[in-house]
């Protein structure tokens, strides 16, 4: 469990209303991370990762691209110790 590892990550561009969240959690639940995402009202999105460093990289080179009709222009990310986050789920 020590190669656990938690990403806060800041997405901005065109990325509400694209599908971009659902489309995290099925990124996610494949690779086997844990977290949540969330739109915010300033018009990112935010996400938290975590699971081992491999997999919470892979989703954060995701967001780069997200979902196909997101156009990113940012990705701010930050990194913490995990806090046991067990599922991925898509907050309101």
């Amino acid at each position: 469990m020590s190669d656990r590892t938690r990403a806060h990550v800041f997405v901005s561009g065109r990325v509400q209303g694209v599908y971009y969240r659902s489309t995290t959690r099925e990124e996610a639940t494949e690779r086997g991370v844990d977290g949540w995402v969330r739109n915010l009202d300033d018009g990112r999105v935010e996400a938290v990762f975590e699971g081992s460093s491999n997999a919470v990289e892979s989703m954060i080179e995701w967001c780069h691209t997200g979902s196909t009709r997101a156009d990113v222009t940012d990705v701010t990310v930050e990194y913490s110790d995990p806090e046991g986050i067990a599922d991925f789920r898509i907050r309101r």
